[in-house]
């Protein structure tokens, strides 16, 4: 079974299809991975998810370690079968928890700022404090592995430092060859054949450390690459910097997943760069919060389900958007049933905007293989 094959190249840009290949189907590249961090696509029942178009979804070690637990998960047969998801996963494993679960003062070491869950970070790994029981845990290199095996992912990333925004060169360079010596524990470490693993590019927002660090990845024996620490404070100039110095770094036979970047804003520049797949939590987070996307002429935005002024609104989210939401109910409707906190209004909402943006990947596929990107 050959994992990625990449099916178009476009005669303008980086841009390519791809198809990466699993032992729980395909996907077809450029891809969205919307994130189901504890084993669900929050409000969204798996019965819907293939209806959605959802081909991938991203599950995150640190936080089904934490609970249920392996042993739970293990017992029931893996995550697939104990969550009813009967599609592609990718994995986390861990190293975005460093930053999000980290103290983020510049110039403080996390481990000594009060109240963080990361207790200490050195070259065994990372000694997090649970956020249920207040246990200690030790991530390393070893255990990530070994829980992305036992939780069975199709694809599963290598433990990363991801690194806080405000680091300074002398912190970023040392944790990013630390994540370096990291890799090469979890390359080492794998031993399960029908996973495929990602190495992950750190370097801050330094030029030089970011493309050392993509030549030392491109060269380890993996299945894929990922772009690491971005997405984490930094400007939307720094980003796109971030991804622009490494796409010639890139290896052309590996597939690239931009780890935590989804905006749409965002998404043709990169699928550009030549990267294949993003995650992201926004379509269901704003979801909760009543936002939905729409298309207004060639723009995309956000419209707040929640104004007044939509009380006695008859129009769906998206005229043109055929998705369960909008062929069925009004504004007015989704309006109502946020001001009333019924639980429904999650579900409607982030069913359209996960359809929403399966349909943007749809198109944007359709456009490389007619050569407009």
């Amino acid at each position: 079974m050959t994992f990625f094959q990449i099916e178009r190249r476009s005669k303008k840009t980086r841009a390519r299809l791809g198809k990466i290949t699993t032992p729980r189907g395909e996907i077809l590249t450029p891809a969205f991975v919307p994130v189901a961090t504890k084993g669900t696509l929050k409000a969204i029942p798996p019965k819907d998810i293939k209806e959605l178009g959802v081909q991938v979804a991203f599950v995150n070690t640190f936080h089904l370690v934490d609970d249920p637990g392996l042993e739970v998960i293990e017992k029931f047969g893996g995550i697939h079968k104990y969550a009813k998801l009967d599609i592609p996963l990718m994995s986390d494993s861990g190293g975005f928890q460093v930053f999000s679960l980290g103290g983020k003062k510049i110039g403080v070491p996390r481990s000594e700022e009060k109240g963080t869950p990361v207790l200490e970070i050195d070259e065994q790994g990372v000694c997090f404090r649970s956020p249920k029981n207040g246990e200690e845990v030790l991530f390393t290199p070893e255990f990530s592995i070994q829980a992305q095996k036992d939780i069975g992912a199709d694809i599963i990333m290598a433990f990363d430092e991801c690194i806080f925004y405000g680091a300074d060169k002398k912190y970023t360079e040392k944790a990013t060859e630390r994540t370096h010596r990291w890799l090469l524990r979890c390359i080492k470490a794998k031993k399960r054949k029908d996973q495929t693993l990602y190495g992950i590019i750190q370097g801050g927002v330094f030029k030089d450390l970011r493309i050392d660090s993509a030549k030392f990845v491109a060269k380890q024996n993996i299945d894929g690459i990922a772009i690491g620490g971005v997405s984490v404070g930094e400007t939307h100039k720094e980003l796109r910097d971030q991804v622009k110095w490494v796409a010639l770094y890139l290896p052309e036979h590996l597939p690239c997943h931009l780890l935590g970047v989804g905006r749409i804003e965002d998404i043709t520049e990169f699928i550009k760069l030549g990267i294949d797949t993003f995650d992201c939590a926004e379509p269901t987070r704003i979801a909760r919060h009543g936002q939905v996307f729409r298309r207004q002429g060639q723009k995309i935005m956000r419209l707040d389900a929640m104004k007044g002024s939509l009380r006695g609104d008859k129009n769906p989210i998206d005229k043109n958007c055929v998705c369960y939401t909008c062929q069925n109910f009004s504004l007015s409707f989704l309006h109502h049933l946020f001001q009333e906190r019924e639980l429904i209004a999650y579900y409607l909402a982030s069913y359209h905007n996960l359809f929403f943006f399966e349909q943007i990947f749809r198109e944007l596929r359709r456009q490389i293989a007619t050569g407009k990107i």
